[in-house]
């Protein structure tokens, strides 16, 4: 993002000559930014908060003539954890300076920014209504959650053209997703907050170019993509707020071409679903999976189309001839047979139900009349299972049950969770076992092969609050661990 930010204020400022505009981030040399802020002295410097504060530290840069100070992305920054690094910047800069903040929500921590950092500031904001863009189809299908991979991948072989982004929520999910789905066949790649800069780029050059038609991103990664021809946005794990949805919908339909944003909803999802709905003020139509051999008609009708238009060239007679001698003995139903099998042989190996779809039974109105699908009695008492099996604990002996002080309150979900984690310690999903999230705390089960990674000494901080991690012994209070 901070790339882009820069190459659009050299185009905004083209005229202006002499203008220059330096960018600075991490995953780059920071001995070769430092000489070329100082051969260029720029007159806008666009930086990551950590690289920023990293060439204050080296006395790189000064920020005591600064005249204008832009937070972008205020709130995301606070969600990495740059609450710090944000405060100690601004206590670098002249109290005279203007302030702009940018944030696509306010939480507490941005309004005591506003409050500390600005005076008699003024709020511009944005009605959700007048954010949604016209261009943008709303749709989701309903599937239970084991069924995910499946609907997804189905998705991708209806839609022959697909050209898009897929959502997760941790960097985690979207690492093994792009993984997943590149093993299964399809030209997919991750783009997440654990890939260096140059990783990055690869992979936004591969999808540009649309050597990579399928990009599986975190949000957070995502906010700088600025791609116009997506056909499709993919919520495969929904957001936690409808700001989110509509941002991550806005990556189609751009420059007024039209879009599709495609929500993958389990009966754990569907509340949230029409949350979304009243509160944007938009209508997210309910559309089935397409069936096995709804699937199978459409690839044939694009590869056929394909096939029927593509140009012939002069080839050696003799290849011609040997060609036609090889396949005399074959008439012309099992020719076409064998091209089709050579062409479709992936799809017949996926081994999967025929039907994705939920058929649920309808219990309730919501507020706007529409009835709510509330899942099968057997998908009610899986979600019911999964519970209790969150609240047993030590049933594993090779697990220890570790306390942290993050909970319901604080928007904790077992994916936020198990990236923290991930991040802290390097620990993957099969070295974490049960989870449960209390409205001020989480309980967590950790391999005991493990445990000693999450006293690595760093400090752990998740949206500017300070984490602590402590040791549960059985039937006693929560001990820190040594």
């Amino acid at each position: 993002m901070a790339q882009q930010i820069a190459r659009e204020l050299e185009n905004f400022g083209k005229y202006k000559k002499g203008l220059r505009v330096q960018v600075v981030y991490g995953g780059t040399p920071i001995t070769t930014q430092i000489r070329e802020i100082k051969k260029a002295a720029p007159h806008i410097l666009v930086a990551t908060p950590g690289r920023l504060q990293d060439l204050i530290d080296r006395k790189a840069i000064k920020l005591d003539q600064i005249e204008f100070l832009v937070l972008d992305e205020a709130d995301e920054m606070l969600n990495m954890g740059f609450q710090e690094d944000i405060d100690k910047i601004l206590e670098y800069t002249p109290e005279e300076k203007v302030l702009w903040l940018f944030s696509a929500t306010m939480p507490p921590e941005i309004r005591r920014i506003v409050g500390t950092y600005m005076e008699k500031p003024f709020e511009v904001k944005i009605q959700s209504e007048s954010k949604t863009n016209e261009n943008i189809d709303h749709k989701y299908i309903y599937v239970s959650k084991h069924d995910k991979e499946a609907a997804l991948k189905r998705v991708l072989d209806y839609l022959t053209d697909f050209y898009g982004v897929v959502f997760c929520k941790t960097k985690m999910d979207t690492q093994e997703l792009a993984d997943y789905l590149e093993k299964e066949g399809y030209r997919a790649e991750p783009l997440h907050g654990d890939m260096s800069q140059s990783q990055r780029d690869a992979v936004m050059a591969k999808f540009r170019n649309k050597t990579t038609s399928i990009l599986v991103a975190t949000d957070v990664a995502a906010r700088g993509i600025d791609v116009e021809s997506l056909t499709h946005v993919v919520h495969y794990s929904l957001p936690e707020n409808p700001e989110y949805y509509t941002h991550r919908s806005g990556r189609t339909a751009r420059a007024g071409k039209k879009g599709t944003s495609l929500a993958i909803v389990t009966p754990q999802d569907i509340g949230r679903i029409r949350f979304f709905e009243r509160t944007i003020g938009i209508d997210i139509k309910h559309i089935k999976v397409p069936l096995q051999s709804q699937m199978y008609s459409k690839k044939l009708e694009k590869w056929t189309e394909k096939v029927l238009h593509t140009d012939t060239i002069e080839l050696n007679e003799d290849l011609i001839s040997k060609a036609l001698e090889t396949f005399e003995s074959l008439s012309k139903e099992d020719l076409v047979q064998k091209v089709l099998a050579i062409e479709f042989n992936k799809l017949y190996k996926k081994v999967e139900k025929d039907d994705l779809n939920i058929i649920s039974n309808e219990r309730r109105d919501d507020r706007q009349g529409r009835k709510i699908d509330t899942g099968s009695k057997h998908q009610r008492d899986d979600r019911g299972d999964r519970g209790s099996r969150e609240r047993s604990y030590h049933s594993n002996p090779h697990m220890d049950t570790f306390f942290v002080n993050i909970g319901k309150i604080d928007n904790i979900h077992p994916g936020v969770l198990i990236d923290i984690l991930a991040g802290h310690a390097g620990l993957t999903k099969k070295q974490i076992g049960n989870i449960d999230i209390q409205k001020r705390h989480c309980l967590v089960e950790i391999d005991k092969k493990f445990t000693k990674y999450l006293d690595s000494g760093k400090i752990l901080k998740y949206r500017g609050r300070r984490i602590t991690i402590k040791k549960k012994i059985s039937g006693s209070k929560p001990i820190p661990i040594t």
